[in-house]
């Protein structure tokens, strides 16, 4: 695709911005059967596009450009002394696990973290199909990474796997544990992950500076931000 955008795309009707009051929101959907592979897909994060369930987007609002894609520079990623605390003090107290299929904790873990922590939000009242369409994908491969305290299921972090980048698609987590940081630890255990498996980039979505719960994914450095089609350094 060379830095271009594929012949066929969509836009989709516009609806209220789930970020920014009194905002606009509209998408431009990948519509062309081929990108919907791990390699095409891998050249469209770099153009500042997401995946959501099946479907390839980006934001293409009609007078908004406020959301920036966001990637951190996985191999050269060092954390601060405030991440080395978080992370050591969640080592005495959990344990990491990989799996490639989804686990029957899973929802009632999101459904927890939906209802407790985003009543406000696009994806309250939580539901089953609603989960799976948002988080899984049919033509890509997934890693779930997990935090477990003992026997029991604290968070996940739902994570593309490409060739040479990882796409931090969604983290939940029991809100009961939310003095130990986990949003914030499980971004540091994707960027573990993505160093042992040799990855460039873990994308983090979108940043939008004016929206207060986007500022963590300027935390993790170094890391670039994409203006104009450009990626330039945070």
């Amino acid at each position: 695709m060379n830095e271009q955008l594929p012949a066929r795309v969509g836009l989709s009707q516009e609806f209220d911005c789930s970020y920014l009051p009194n905002r606009q929101e509209q998408l431009l959907v990948i519509l062309d059967p081929s990108c919907y592979s791990a390699d095409k897909f891998e050249l469209l994060l770099g153009l500042g596009f997401r995946r959501s369930g099946n479907q390839i987007y980006r934001p293409h609002c009609p007078v908004c450009s406020e959301c920036s894609s966001v990637r951190i520079l996985a191999q050269e990623f060092m954390p601060s002394k405030s991440q080395k605390r978080k992370l050591n003090k969640a080592k005495t107290q959990f344990e990491i696990k990989y799996s490639s299929i989804e686990k029957k904790e899973y929802y009632p873990l999101y459904s927890k973290y939906i209802s407790l922590r985003h009543q406000d939000g696009s994806m309250y009242p939580p539901e089953k199909a609603q989960f799976q369409s948002f988080l899984f994908c049919n033509w890509l491969d997934i890693t779930f990474i997990e935090l477990w305290h003992q026997d029991e299921l604290v968070a996940v972090a739902v994570t593309d796997c490409m060739q040479k980048a990882i796409s931090a698609i969604y983290t939940f987590f029991d809100p009961d544990f939310d003095h130990y940081s986990l949003g914030s630890v499980m971004i540091l255990q994707q960027l573990k992950f993505a160093k042992k498996q040799n990855k460039q980039y873990v994308y983090l979505g979108y940043q939008i500076d004016e929206c207060d719960k986007m500022k963590y994914k300027t935390q993790f450095l170094p890391a670039q931000k994409q203006v104009n089609d450009e990626w330039l350094a945070i």
